[in-house]
């Protein structure tokens, strides 16, 4: 089966619907989604979009934030247009119809006020990092309310076709096919048939989110297994940074709990970290204590747990009253609650949790990566925007400003060119599987090592265990593809596997500490070390040009 359009778009959280509703307006748009439309990164996020939106802030102190945040590595350049840029995509969503939590005498986008400018009316939370209240928010469900909007949105659109079930296997590059070196499209998975689409487009955009799956404890739901940046490695893309995971530092610690965030607002709003005796400590660590970024607060934590041998540690807003608790943060009050922990009175149990990868596909400022005809929007992407450790609520806020940038730069594509000719996915000599337990070995034992070996806190010896485990799990995994019927799960294990290659990769040759990559054997920064550390199929990891600084 075949199956054509003008935009191609791989991914359904707010990068990929931003860019599908604005390239609706120029041709056809086919949206694939590997589970339901609304199961993203972005539904989960709990914490808000950072905008300039009050008077008493300044775009100067949002960037000098952000560039603080990410420890000498961000492209000033992509700091500034996205800061400048994000009250008119806070406009945007309200226009499109997201409801913000209002300061008194705010509105609400109706029929009424079809046009309605991002003013200051909405209410702005602080969160760690931030030097001011600039914090959009929908309570503590801000993502899910975005995404309900950006979904109402798209199944509004006559020419958005969303493939819900579908997954992405590999990118269609002409060069394969004896072609010039062009995306043209990607072979895709019906999961639900078990057959294999190919989907063939003037532009192939990469939205898939991050990778968080690739670690043992995550904030992350099961559809963040880092599929767009595995698939544009394999392509021939070039990906950078891969080493900043940012590990989120309080995910609830509870036995029947999976994968809860506990949103950075919390702090932002006087929760106080303490050890199981009560005693907080923070301040030992950071003069900005809970406020310090998350790199700083979560290892702060890591070494709390090791140093005591305490499974976690906690996060306690006690001091708040109830109501004020209630109001604020109601997703996460009745989640705790459902596991016993009322917040009004008892501080949460909280651990660290892989959280957002910071670097990604190597984009320009408008998305293209560095094989054209593709493109690469949101977490997936590494634009320059978070340098070695990402600004809170800095992470929606990319995904729309660059789906715009990326739409802005296709406004006009050519739809009178033939189709290429490319072969449909052939099966080979694969047969059903019969042993698939070798996936779920395999997924438990790399996430696992990723955790042990890759986490919070890294070393060269636990780096070379992981670099050769992790060679003999792909080997394992290839065997595997090759022999049988592709599957979601197979897939998402071979993409994980990828992943994770990509990190121990970066990681080991970037021979310092730097924002979220910290390793006892090259304890401080090194400022010859100021630039992206880039990786390409078949070409090690090496340190590309220092970060363009603003004109």
């Amino acid at each position: 089966m075949r199956l054509t359009c003008d935009f191609l778009v791989i991914g359904s959280g707010i990068a990929g619907l931003s860019f599908a509703l604005e390239a609706a307006e120029r041709g056809e748009v086919i949206v694939v989604t590997k589970r339901g439309r609304e199961e993203s990164n972005t539904k989960y996020a709990q914490g808000g979009i950072a905008a300039v939106l009050d008077e008493a802030d300044s775009f100067e102190a949002h960037v000098n934030d952000t560039i603080v945040a990410g420890a000498g590595l961000n492209h000033p350049r992509a700091v500034e247009l996205t800061v400048r840029d994000a009250p008119a995509r806070i406009a945007m969503l309200r226009n499109a119809g997201a409801k913000f939590d209002l300061a008194p005498g705010g509105v609400h986008a109706d029929e009424s006020s079809p046009s309605l400018n991002a003013t200051q009316d909405l209410d702005l939370h602080l969160e760690g990092g931030h030097s001011a209240r600039r914090i959009v928010h929908a309570g503590d469900m801000t993502g899910k309310e975005v995404e309900r909007a950006l979904v109402d949105a798209v199944n509004a659109k006559a020419n958005i076709r969303v493939l819900e079930e579908h997954m992405a296997i590999d990118l269609i590059t002409l060069a394969k096919y004896g072609g010039p070196e062009v995306c043209a499209g990607a072979y895709v998975l019906d999961v639900e048939q078990g057959k294999v689409v190919t989907v063939l487009a003037r532009a192939t955009v990469l939205a898939t989110g991050g990778a968080g799956k690739v670690y043992l404890y995550t904030t992350n739901p099961d559809v963040a297994t880092g599929d767009g940046i595995a698939m544009a490695f394999r392509a021939g893309a070039e990906v950078a940074n891969m080493e900043f995971y940012q590990f989120h530092p309080t995910c609830l610690f509870h036995p029947k709990a999976k994968d809860f965030l506990i949103s950075e607002a919390l702090r932002g709003e006087g929760a106080i970290l303490r050890r199981l005796d009560g005693t907080p400590f923070m301040k030992e660590f950071d003069g900005r204590a809970e406020l310090a970024p998350r790199d700083i607060v979560a290892r702060a934590i890591d070494h709390e747990m090791k140093r005591s041998g305490a499974e976690h540690v906690l996060l306690d807003i006690t001091h708040k009253e109830p109501t004020f608790i209630k109001e604020h943060f109601p997703g996460i009050y009745a989640q705790c609650m459902r596991y016993g922990i009322d917040i009004t009175r008892e501080p949460i149990p909280v651990v660290p949790a892989a959280h957002y990868l910071c670097g990604g596909i190597t984009t320009d400022l408008e998305g293209r990566t560095t094989i054209p005809g593709l493109w690469a929007i949101g977490e997936c992407a590494h634009t320059g925007l978070h340098g070695a450790n990402r600004l809170a609520s800095n992470s929606l806020l990319e995904g729309m400003v660059f789906a715009h940038r990326a739409a802005g730069a296709l406004s006009s594509v050519e739809s009178s060119k033939p189709w290429p000719e490319v072969p449909e996915w052939d099966v080979g000599e694969a047969v059903p599987s019969d042993e698939a337990v070798v996936i779920t070995q395999n997924w438990d034992e790399l996430r696992r090592l990723m955790w042990n070996y890759v986490g919070i806190v890294r070393s060269d010896k636990r780096l070379r265990r992981a670099a050769r485990r992790i060679a003999l799990l792909q080997e394992e995994i290839a065997e595997y593809y090759w022999k049988y019927f592709v599957t979601r799960d197979l897939l998402e294990l071979r993409n994980i596997a990828t992943v994770a290659q990509l990190i121990v990769e970066c990681a080991a040759a970037r021979r310092e500490s730097r924002g979220l990559h910290f390793t006892i054997d090259h304890r401080d920064t090194d400022p010859r070390m100021a630039r992206d550390m880039v990786v390409k199929r078949g070409v090690p990891a090496h340190l590309g040009q220092a970060p363009e600084r603003v004109s």
